[in-house]
């Protein structure tokens, strides 16, 4: 795997990789969320066209990197910094399903925040969801030494 930055033709294998990777995890929040109503009014136009416009929009946000495994992108991870405070964001990270399980996430997270602290932040932060699909994402947090902080968000229609 090499990690270089996003390229101009790496767009759409990016966002259409981001849809194979948070498929399950769209399919456990609607799960969790289910009888509530508030999965659909939250995406109206489906998760997949919600999320594809988010990820193309960080896309533009110059930075992001793709893990690249013999020319293909598997993966891809986005950050934010908020100077302010000097704290980096892994604002997103997702990988290919074909190529899960092999590291590739562990390796975007690491360079993220190694990038962060040459940038001259001093914390780092990412969030996800407690829910069973978003599982796979702790575990990958965890093993990168982030400090959990339960957080409670809760839901309803209007």
């Amino acid at each position: 795997m090499t990690i270089r930055p996003l390229g101009s033709g790496d767009r759409d294998a990016v966002v259409a990789l981001s849809l194979r990777a948070w498929e399950p995890v769209f399919a456990s929040l609607r799960s969790v969320l289910h009888g509530s109503g508030v999965f659909d009014l939250q995406y109206p136009r489906g998760w997949a066209a919600a999320q594809a416009a988010a990820v193309g929009e960080v896309c533009d946000s110059g930075r992001v990197w793709v893990a690249d495994v013999d020319g293909v992108v598997a993966g891809f991870v986005a950050v934010v910094l908020h100077t302010d405070d000097l704290m980096g964001e892994i604002h997103m990270v997702a990988v290919d399903p074909a190529f899960q399980r092999r590291g590739l996430g562990a390796g975007l997270t690491g360079f993220a925040l190694g990038w962060m602290a040459e940038q001259g932040m001093t914390t780092a932060m990412v969030e996800t969801g407690g829910d069973p699909g978003h599982a796979p994402a702790r575990a990958t947090y965890e093993a990168a030494g982030f400090t959990h902080l339960p957080i409670s968000r809760y839901f309803r229609t209007l």
